[in-house]
């Protein structure tokens, strides 16, 4: 089943490649979305696709050598028609 989620990362999340490794996981789970920088430090992302392969996503950003997520805050959007994973 296809869900949708609005994930708010912090910790040391920013100018350490989190974005590239988001981007890159999407696309070998098969996931949609977004992820971008917010001006407090946090990385904000929108993440769409099957539950499991969204989990994936997040242990595969968190293998990265230098990202450390310290807390997610989580929250369930509508599934939309979108294509691909974009970073801004």
């Amino acid at each position: 089943m296809m869900i949708r989620k609005r994930i708010t990362f912090s910790g040391s999340v920013q100018g350490v490649g989190f974005r590239w490794r988001a981007r890159h996981a999407a696309s070998l789970y098969h996931c949609t979305g977004w992820c971008r920088n917010e001006w407090d430090g946090t990385v904000t992302m929108e993440i769409q696709g099957e539950e499991q392969n969204i989990d994936q996503v997040i242990l595969a950003i968190e293998a990265g050598s230098y990202i450390r997520i310290r807390n997610m805050e989580v929250r369930s959007l509508p599934v939309i028609n979108e294509r691909g994973f974009r970073t801004d």
